[in-house]
């Protein structure tokens, strides 16, 4: 699949994850408004819930965020496939053509789904465009506002700034208009004070100055900043302007108990009286919707009734103080936990279905790696483009099998042909050992490996190698991921990816048995080159699918995977190469051809 459809695809499952995530953030600060509302007063609170949301979003659109998924992947489009060919020899015929009917059969949904998610990208650009445009112009209308004001210069004209007097640097603006005071500006904070403001007692000029330089003292202009950044981003989430409208109802309340920490009961209600009469000279906000829109969103200072009840409730009888740190760790590991599972219940991405029958062009990749620091020695060609491992992933299967010890040596368990076994080579008609295995490719041998293991465990070791997209599902509708996911199937790697599991192996930081790494090592043993290096390797052979889901019979895949040691030092390397011949086995003829050239190569490490 080419990555712009790819991350396409991923930028729906992230807008829908991030809805999700949105859902379990209310849910949780619902249940914090209810048994711990001195934690829900907190604006911490509300402005780590957005960030939990964006985070989530941010996070699924990363394409190794899928090995923490849980559910099953979706497939998706994409040019080429591996057909389910014998390592290192052709694919049988009759496999082409049952695989040919089950991708043709799905390739209309998944075509469906690629379009569905290019016109949720559009519509999302179109909002975001739209949604930054409403905020500018909120922007434009209070500094027009504040352009048709008088500034306050010097502040001490105004008898609610005789107490408190504002620092140098913010200007005061008196507006003819029928407005709360408010503290507005990003960059350049400025206070606009309404006329009617005079009319007030001067105690409660003062009050209500003091609330909105408290505002200013406490960085809410940046908090609320941040929070209309981050709900223009995801404007289609509605739990993102929930989160932020009650940041700011935390701010106001915060702003409240700062000012009147202290304070007598008699002034506390000549604060609460200032409320209510601001209140009833704020014009409706069906009548100024402009003004309206510009103040509540991008302003402090606004009265509105659906929280004024609450604030000269808490006026009056102050809420305790917040409980101890631990009741903060709880909400703060609540939102943890909420990323985590929305993370890990996300279904992957599983780029498998054709969607167009052009054949593949040919490419390689080769990979070396410094087994011991990491260095990298060698990237050459498309060494990101995962394809199926084949039988290099018999690798995998041998540490699996002699860690839980259903394999026990070389020669054991040496397990007899049956029929119905897969045998479209004729070396695989014989009885098997473990070396014969590895040597032969035997696709039945390594089948038997993993239905001991069962599905469960199975899936346990591929994630625990990390072992490139992670997706053992199989075939879609037919349930056979145990037997055939790593065979042109689900589970796919990439060259790097490749390099990176085999130093996990040499370097033995696995949690496997020592026994596992000894026999796996003796079975993939190749000798010596000219000069001294020993190698250790596995190829794969198979042919990529067209989109009729018949066998491209003019290309091929071929792998050559292990790594190389010399006095104390180790290489890990890959290579990888599609072809456009099918002439012989494409994995031999990898290595055959890798190994010509890697002496030289070594020697100039």
């Amino acid at each position: 699949m080419a990555f712009s459809t790819l991350f396409i695809c991923r930028f729906l499952l992230a807008s829908l994850g991030c809805m999700a995530a949105g859902l379990a953030v209310w849910a949780l600060t619902a249940a914090c408004r209810r048994h711990l509302p001195q934690v829900a007063m907190q604006r911490s609170t509300w402005l780590l819930g957005q960030l939990t949301i964006i985070a989530t979003f941010l996070a699924l659109l990363l394409p190794h965020s899928e090995r923490l998924r849980l559910l099953p992947a979706i497939e998706l489009p994409e040019t080429m496939l591996a057909a389910p060919a014998a390592p290192d020899h052709a694919t049988a015929p009759a496999q082409d053509a049952a695989m040919a009917g089950g991708h043709s059969a799905a390739a209309d949904h998944r075509a469906w789904l690629s379009h569905g998610a290019q016109a949720w990208l559009s519509l999302y650009l179109l909002g975001l465009a739209y949604t930054t445009g409403r905020v500018l112009q909120s922007q434009r209308t209070l500094n027009g506002l504040a352009a048709t004001g008088e500034r306050l210069v010097p502040p001490g004209r105004h008898q609610g700034l005789d107490a408190a007097p504002p620092p140098p640097s913010l200007a005061v603006i008196e507006v003819d208009a029928p407005i709360s005071p408010m503290l507005f500006g990003w960059f350049r904070p400025r206070l606009m004070l309404p006329r009617h403001l005079r009319s007030f007692e001067p105690l409660q000029q003062q009050m209500i100055v003091e609330h909105e330089l408290m505002h200013l003292r406490r960085h809410d202009l940046q908090w609320m900043s941040a929070g209309i950044v981050l709900q223009t981003l995801l404007w289609f989430n509605p739990f993102m302007r929930l989160l932020r409208d009650k940041l700011a109802w935390a701010q106001e309340l915060g702003c409240d108990r700062d000012v009147l920490r202290h304070r007598p009961p008699a002034l506390r209600r000549a604060y609460a009286a200032a409320l209510v009469g601001q209140l009833r000279l704020q014009p409706h906000p069906a009548t100024h919707a402009a003004t309206h829109s510009a103040t509540t969103a991008l302003a402090f200072g606004g009265v509105s009734a659906r929280t004024l009840a609450t604030r000269i409730s808490l006026i009056r009888e102050p809420a305790a103080a917040p409980r101890g740190p631990w009741a903060r760790g709880a909400a703060v590991a609540g939102l943890a936990g909420v990323f985590a599972a929305s993370l890990a219940f996300q279904p992957a991405l599983a780029d498998r279905a054709p969607v167009q029958a052009a054949a593949p062009a040919t490419f390689s990749c080769t990979d070396m790696v410094d087994a011991a620091s990491g260095a990298q020695l060698l990237r050459d060609g498309h060494c990101d483009e995962r394809v199926t491992p084949a039988s290099t992933f018999n690798i995998a299967v041998s540490l699996m099998g002699y860690d839980s010890g259903i394999l026990r040596d070389a020669h054991s368990p040496s397990l007899p042909f049956k029929p119905g076994y897969a045998d479209w080579n004729p070396d695989w008609r014989a009885t098997t050992d473990p070396a014969s295995w590895i040597r032969n490719s035997t696709v039945w041998y390594a089948q038997q490996v993993t239905a001991s293991l069962g599905a469960q465990r199975f899936r346990q070791y591929v994630r625990g190698f990390g072992y490139g997209n992670l997706d053992v599902s199989g075939d879609p509708g037919k349930d056979n991921g145990l037997a055939m996911s790593w065979i042109a199937s689900s589970l796919k790697i990439s060259p790097a990816e490749q390099t990176a599991f085999l130093r996990k192996i040499v370097n033995r930081q696995l949690p496997l048995s020592a026994h596992a790494y000894d026999m796996t090592a003796r079975l993939t043993a190749l000798g010596a080159l000219p000069n001294g290096w020993q190698i250790h390797g596995k190829t794969g052979t198979a042919s990529p699918v067209l989109a009729d889901g018949g066998d491209d019979r003019r290309h091929s895949y071929g792998w050559f995977v292990g790594w190389a040691s010399k006095g104390g030092r180790t290489v890990v390397f890959s290579r990888l190469v599609l072809e456009d011949t099918q002439a012989d086995a494409a994995g031999p003829r990898t290595r055959d051809a890798f190994l010509r050239e890697l002496p030289a190569q070594l020697d100039t490490l």
